[in-house]
């Protein structure tokens, strides 16, 4: 590849690695294994790049639908490794690589502060691929309708569907039969603070 084609390359790993990293650790999770496949995602979009050509898909969208894939990908593998070998030991521990390590621990400590969303990520893993995918590019992404189906390569009517109803199935887990259990919690820290 020309000297041209290589800077430009970095041009749009500079431009992108966040975005691309960040849409990732929160479809996972896991700050390792997003690192692992935002690399891969890079890589072969390097590897493929001479096949990109503007056809109404920027780029982003192109780079988008690569980590889409790759991570539907590493939930298929792990799936089942988990059916084959358990959970590993210590498979949760972070362990940031040096080369993106402020991107990284940066993402992880926004994941930290917000517990919140750490619940409804868990039960956004319980949702098929396909309500997964259109609720974390419209809501942690920011993508319109329009954008997630170029990135999914949808119809719009049917990305607007699957987000109604991942939006549904995804309150059914985070509430559903946990909602008597926050009402008690709820009314036990009402009790100790007014106490």
């Amino acid at each position: 590849m020309p000297l041209g084609e290589e800077t430009s390359f970095s041009a749009l790993f500079e431009t992108y690695h966040r975005s691309i990293l960040g849409y990732i650790l929160r479809r996972t999770g896991n700050v390792e294994d997003s690192a692992d496949l935002a690399a891969d995602t890079f890589h072969k979009a390097w590897v493929h790049i001479h096949r990109w050509s503007y056809r109404g898909v920027p780029v982003k969208v192109w780079l988008y639908r690569i980590a889409s894939n790759e991570v539907n990908q590493y939930f298929r593998r792990r799936n089942r490794r988990l059916r084959l070998f358990g959970e590993p030991a210590g498979s949760d521990s972070p362990v940031a690589r040096d080369w993106i390590a402020e991107d990284l621990s940066s993402l992880e400590e926004e994941m930290r502060q917000h517990v919140q969303f750490l619940r409804v990520l868990e039960a956004l893993k319980g949702l098929p691929v396909k309500y997964q995918e259109v609720i974390a590019l419209r809501y942690f992404e920011g993508k319109d309708n329009k954008e997630i189906s170029a990135i999914l390569g949808k119809r719009e009517g049917t990305v607007k569907s699957l987000i109604s109803r991942g939006v549904e199935k995804l309150k059914e887990k985070i509430y559903g039969d946990q909602g008597l259990r926050r009402t008690a919690e709820a009314d036990e820290q009402a009790q100790c603070t007014s106490a």
